[in-house]
């Protein structure tokens, strides 16, 4: 039997957790980063099929096939046509899944997101019965605030009736899994670990992930992944690469917001500099008015006079 050891007084015997136990310090790229996500994803189906279960409140019994459509060749340099890292997943050849880890604001997420699960859904093929559609689930994983006013960890969408809310169909869902708030979780949300797996997104130290792996095995499957992947120099260079990607666009969206604040303010500039020409040009009007009356007074005046003479 394999001898008890310890990481950060934690007791374990798992041979996954012993591979983790020399990782120290700040962990270098996380699963926030969507390019390591689509590849762990992409190389460990135990870990695909962990978080689909979790994410849909499925025990592993009930998986009967799970198949990424849309891999990629790890390693390859990233087209710019490819920097969308969303996942395809089937399930039990009736269900398709889009997996998407989104941590940078974008503006139409909502419209975005309801493109993406459309696309999903339309998959039937010439000659296809519509009764034969595979059930569409678009899966949001976000760093950001969807809705400020409804704050929710993990939101769940159907279409329904908004009178006495009949289900209109199943086979059209969109989630959000909100990784700002954690603390939200609910009793259900924890009994599927939901929690564990976004705590586990976002950690930026080995020793929470360690934390975490001793308390739920499959995410030590999913660290030593992280781990294994990242040693890689090709695998490592992509995600340098995606997050480079990320900050020039963060850069340029904010150097347009302040070339778009310089026009705002050109622009009130301007109509104030026109609504100042407007007030003086109806001064000037009034002034010629005032003048032409004046004028019309001194020579009905000297006309007066000169008939006097």
């Amino acid at each position: 039997m394999q001898q008890n050891k310890t990481v950060n007084d934690i007791s374990i015997t798992d041979e996954r957790l012993l591979a983790l136990q020399d990782a120290h310090g700040p962990v270098l790229y996380n699963m926030t980063n969507d390019y390591l996500f689509r590849a762990v994803l992409q190389t460990n189906h135990a870990v695909l099929k962990g978080l689909v279960c979790s994410l849909l409140h499925l025990d592993e019994e009930e998986v009967t096939s799970l198949n990424i459509l849309n891999p990629i060749e790890l390693g390859k340099q990233i087209d710019k046509k490819e920097f969308h890292f969303d996942v395809k997943v089937e399930l039990n050849n009736n269900t398709n899944i889009n997996l998407e880890m989104q941590v940078r604001f974008q503006d139409f997420w909502v419209e975005r997101s309801l493109g993406y699960l459309c696309r999903t859904y339309d998959s039937l093929n010439a000659g296809d019965n519509y009764k034969d559609s595979n059930t569409a689930i678009h899966i949001g994983i976000i760093d950001f605030d969807l809705f400020p006013d409804y704050p929710e960890f993990y939101a769940k969408y159907r279409l329904i009736n908004e009178k006495n809310m009949h289900t209109y169909t199943s086979k059209f869902q969109l989630n959000v899994l909100d990784l700002r708030q954690i603390e939200l979780a609910t009793e259900e949300d924890k009994k599927y670990k939901i929690d564990y797996w976004a705590r586990f997104f976002k950690a930026k130290t080995w020793e929470e992930i360690k934390v975490l792996a001793a308390k739920y095995p499959i995410i030590a499957d999913a660290a030593v992944s992280i781990r294994e992947m990242t040693e890689e120099e090709q695998i490592r260079a992509l995600c340098e690469t995606r997050e480079d990607y990320d900050r020039i666009e963060r850069t340029w969206k904010f150097e347009i917001a302040e070339l778009q604040k310089a026009k705002d303010s050109l622009q009130k500039d301007k109509d104030s500099l026109l609504k100042d020409n407007d007030s003086l040009q109806k001064k000037l009007d009034d002034s010629n008015v005032e003048k032409s009356e004046l004028l019309a007074k001194i020579a009905m005046l000297e006309a007066q006079l000169e008939a006097r003479s």
